[in-house]
């Protein structure tokens, strides 16, 4: 067993001594995928704002608190649990989507940047706490991402202010003395293609200029990092866009009159590798020829399948050896639909088999 990976025995010793369904998480692997966006996005006043809807476990959110993580929040739990992981207000930016009043008035209360995601809540705030500091979310107008359910650029979706709105939201921010200091976009989730996202902080920073935000501090580009999940899928090469990025954005800043601090908002990209769903097989069926194996869990733990018919590659721990058979592998809630894998080729499966679905580290 290295640093980055945990071997079979490992995972049934852990599943024997606690039960299962049971989730196990690498931390040193989380730990490596946090520190090595820094090595592929060498700008010197570059922030990593961990996106925790992907994953509040609150030893995770301590592991990246000591390695000096920010926090993406997107809810008053979020603010609340990440205070309480040890996470300062300084270090919290709080992307406000479709947020009650008295959300507002609650989180405003605990003292974390606001990024305001629409016109409404933009005159909302403003009229309740003039002469504040903010972030502004728009819309990029880029579509992309591994499934239809994450895009979140484009007219169609709800995220983000329509960049040819930029000047209604100058006009709220001047008429309450809101100063702008960040400004934000993010185009959605495991994006395949790089020259998407690259063309989505084009887009943000083509409306930049002294004049229109005068006073920024950052430039927030959210997520959208890729992970592979199928063991033929290839990674892409995050050092070499990194270039591209930085690139962009040190032409930026020389137009713009000021080196300002770059942010991104990963969320799977840092924990999705580092988490094992650990199962076990309780029931064995063949239905004409059709192998269903039953296990212990069900989208109540991992959702991602039913959800976004997402692939997850999936071991038989007790039987690495076993012949090669196609199978069914099934949850054990009352929908059909609740499959981990549907004709999965895998390591013949024996009732009381201990099997480890990889991958389910983020949004699981």
């Amino acid at each position: 067993m290295d640093n980055f990976h945990f071997n079979n025995n490992f995972l049934i010793e852990l599943a024997k001594k606690n039960g299962t369904p049971l989730y196990v998480y690498n931390g040193n692997l989380i730990v490596q995928r946090y520190k090595e966006l820094f090595q592929f996005i060498p700008w010197s006043k570059l922030k990593i704002f961990y996106a925790m809807k992907a994953n509040y476990n609150p030893a995770i959110l301590k592991l990246l608190e000591k390695n000096n993580a920010c926090v993406d929040a997107v809810s008053p739990g979020d603010v609340l649990l990440a205070l309480k992981c040890g996470f300062s207000k300084e270090r919290i930016i709080f992307t406000a989507n479709k947020i009650t009043d008295e959300e507002m008035h609650f989180v405003k209360s605990l003292g974390v940047l606001f990024n305001i995601d629409s016109l409404s809540r933009l005159e909302k705030y403003g009229k309740a706490y003039p002469n504040s500091d903010i972030c502004i979310r728009f819309n990029s107008n880029v579509v992309a991402g591994e499934h239809e359910r994450v895009r979140t650029g484009g007219e169609s979706t709800k995220f983000g202010i329509l960049i040819n709105k930029s000047k209604e939201v100058t006009v709220i921010a001047k008429k309450y003395n809101l100063k702008i200091i960040g400004l934000h976009e993010h185009t959605g989730s495991g994006i395949p293609e790089t020259v998407k996202v690259l063309e989505g902080m084009k887009n943000l920073l083509a409306i930049i200029d002294t004049e229109t935000f005068p006073d920024l501090r950052f430039v927030d580009f959210g997520g959208g990092f890729k992970v592979p999940y199928h063991p033929q899928e290839k990674r892409i090469d995050y050092a070499k866009f990194g270039t591209e990025i930085v690139e962009t954005f040190n032409t930026f800043c020389k137009r713009y009159g000021k080196e300002l601090e770059m942010y991104f908002e990963p969320g799977k990209y840092i924990v999705a590798e580092a988490g094992y769903l650990i199962i076990e097989v309780n029931t064995l069926k063949e239905n004409n020829h059709k192998l269903i194996a039953g296990t212990n869990s069900g989208f109540s733990q991992l959702l991602r399948p039913i959800l976004y018919n997402a692939y997850h590659h999936i071991i038989n721990l007790s039987n690495p050896q076993g012949s090669l058979k196609k199978y069914d592998i099934c949850g054990n809630i009352c929908e059909s639909g609740d499959c981990f894998a549907v004709d999965r080729e895998i390591n013949e499966i024996r009732e009381g088999d201990i099997l480890a679905i990889l991958n389910a580290g983020a949004y699981a």
